[in-house]
Formats: structure tokens, sequence, C-alpha cells
């Protein structure tokens, strides 16, 4: 469930809601019961569950051909290597 912010636009009380989306925003703050409005939030970040994901998607393989690379500072247009 989302977890939103609101921000009351008179006393400046700010809070956070646990709201599902499809919920009615909150109008009024919880402490002088004066308008409020929504924020921007950054969000929650990724979590990723469970075993191998890192090993299988990310995870450099040691020895590849990138590492050794003696890829120019300018460039190398004839590289075999993709950069």
């Amino acid at each position: 469930m989302p977890t939103y912010d609101y921000e009351c636009t008179h006393c400046g009380h700010i809070f956070e809601a646990y709201q599902q989306m499809s919920d009615k925003r909150i109008e009024n703050c919880p402490k002088c019961d004066k308008k409020v409005k929504r924020l921007i939030s950054s969000g929650a970040g990724v979590i990723f569950k469970g075993t191998g994901f890192y090993d299988t998607d990310y995870k450099k393989k040691s020895g590849s051909s990138s590492d050794n690379c003696p890829k120019p500072k300018d460039g190398c247009k004839s590289c075999p290597h993709a950069h």
C-alpha cells in the first residue's frame, strides 16, 4: 500500500498516510482541521527478493575480455568490444 505525504497549508504540519491508490485524498489536517495538500514524494526504493538476482543479472564475470580491454582515452573505432 502506498504512503502519501501531506502538508497543511495553514499550520505547516506534515504527516504520512498509508492509503490504497483508489482511496480518496485526505482533505483536512488532523491537527487544525484546515486544508492540506498532497506532496510529491520520492517513494520507496526497489526491493529485490529472492536468491540469485544479482549473480545472474548484474554481477561482472571475472576474467571477461572487457576487463582487460586496452581502450585508449580517445576511443577505439576498430575495437571488437562493444563500449
